[in-house]
């Protein structure tokens, strides 16, 4: 199976093309989100991509949006059903199918919203230096992945295609999108986690952490938009496999990022051509988070 690197819809009107994503309009009120095999990290958009990545983004989104988190916050999906679809979408069945969503088109609200259940990453080098993450001080002798005290809000700027998104102070949040809307982001984002948590866990999975994204409608009402809770945008952990202490064994793009800070002269700023074994296995930890997600559960 080949990687689907774009997409090629010639008669739908393509508003942008992100990292990861196609966003076509389609009428006053949907988008069209098409998930490519393109893979980023270090916001960097890899050379070749991983086949069926759009796919399995797509799926674990649908199940999350549909099937978990639904009571939480609404959300923007209308459909992925491509036999539900306009019929000038429909015409790309065989390009898009399984790869799609057909969402409200509402106004994105230009922060992600960063929710971290275990110190790691970028949290765990800011740790290390300042006792913080997020200038939010932490108590002192945490270890590398230790479990935090309680979930942590930790949003950042959305950066442009080819920049770096930049952590921020919660406080700058309300600066941004003002006070009320600032303060509902952050407690949805954080019940979104703690349910997505429990959830996963029950399914050998940790979410270390994630990051959501949110949108307005005319009416100021919050939804729940893009992807969430993917390989892409969250950190999954064997929970099985997990110890304190040290990294963690994951079900996500980590491994991508371990390989290209392993390169002689990355400069996480140039895409790279993966070999073979890196997609392969990629390709296996993506797939395994989708089987464990939205099959049943392993334990009660």
């Amino acid at each position: 199976m080949a990687a689907v690197i774009t997409s090629n819809c010639p008669d739908l009107k393509l508003l942008a093309r992100g990292k990861v994503r196609e966003l076509y309009d389609i009428d006053e009120h949907s988008l069209l989100f098409v998930a490519s095999d393109r893979l980023s990290a270090f916001d960097v958009i890899m050379k070749n991509g991983i086949p069926g990545k759009g796919k399995v983004l797509t799926g674990i989104s649908v199940h999350w949006f549909r099937n978990v988190l639904g009571d939480v916050c609404p959300n923007h999906l209308i459909t992925a059903n491509m036999d539900e679809m306009p019929a000038k979408v429909r015409q790309y069945k065989d390009q898009l199918d399984g790869r799609c969503l057909l969402v409200k088109k509402l106004k994105v609200l230009p922060i992600e919203a960063i929710v971290r259940g275990y110190i790691t990453g970028s949290g765990w080098k800011e740790y290390k230096a300042k006792g913080t993450i997020c200038d939010i001080p932490l108590p002192k002798g945490l270890v590398e992945s230790q479990k935090l005290p309680a979930p942590l809000f930790t949003p950042s700027t959305k950066a442009e295609l080819g920049d770096h998104d930049e952590n921020i102070h919660p406080s700058k949040v309300a600066e941004i999108i003002g006070a009320n809307l600032a303060k509902q982001v952050e407690e949805v984002a954080i019940k979104l986690y703690t349910k997505a948590a429990a959830y996963a866990l029950e399914r050998n999975i940790l979410i270390a952490d994630t990051k959501f994204e949110f949108g307005v409608d005319e009416k100021g009402t919050l939804y729940l938009i893009d992807e969430v809770l993917t390989p892409d945008s969250s950190r999954f952990w064997p929970a099985d496999k997990y110890a304190a202490g040290r990294g963690q064994d994951s079900f996500d793009k980590q491994y991508v990022r371990n390989y290209l800070e392993s390169l002689p002269g990355f400069d996480k700023k140039t895409g790279v051509e993966l070999p073979a074994d890196v997609v392969r296995e990629t390709q296996a930890k993506y797939d395994m988070a989708l089987k464990l997600l939205t099959g049943p559960a392993l334990r009660k």
